[in-house]
């Protein structure tokens, strides 16, 4: 499992499409996706905004255990699958305690994926650094 992340609008997606063989792929977004989709695609898009979807839900909000098992089952599915997400850990905390917890829910729980992956890619100005792997 890859895992490619950087600030919002970096090139995450371009970066993919020029640095691995995406064609014939199946690409899924974050944020209309279903979690069998999720689990299926090869490559991720926006995992971040899927997180927030899902952390909406009070049954999952901190139970790191449901996405740790998650992503588990999302690298056994597919070891060579490609996860791309902002980084929302940056900037301004948010006044709001639900919007705050999806940022700090979310930055654990990719964490535990950067752990995961067999590479860590971090994207700026279109420019990957690989920083794991």
């Amino acid at each position: 499992m890859e895992f490619i992340i950087g600030g919002m609008c970096q090139g995450k997606l371009a970066y993919a499409k020029e640095h691995y063989n995406l064609a014939g792929k199946k690409i899924v977004d974050g944020e209309t996706c279903t979690l069998e989709e999720l689990e299926e695609a090869d490559v991720v898009y926006r995992f971040h905004l899927f997180l927030a979807r899902e952390l909406s839900d009070p049954s999952k909000a901190g139970n790191q255990t449901y996405f740790e098992a998650l992503i588990n089952r999302m690298e056994e599915g597919k070891p060579e699958k490609i996860i791309i997400s902002d980084e929302i850990g940056y900037g301004i905390v948010p006044v709001d305690k639900t919007d705050r917890m999806v940022r700090e829910q979310t930055g654990r729980i990719c964490c535990y994926l950067a752990k995961r992956a067999k590479r860590v890619i971090r994207v700026v100005c279109g420019i990957g650094t690989v920083i794991k792997g």
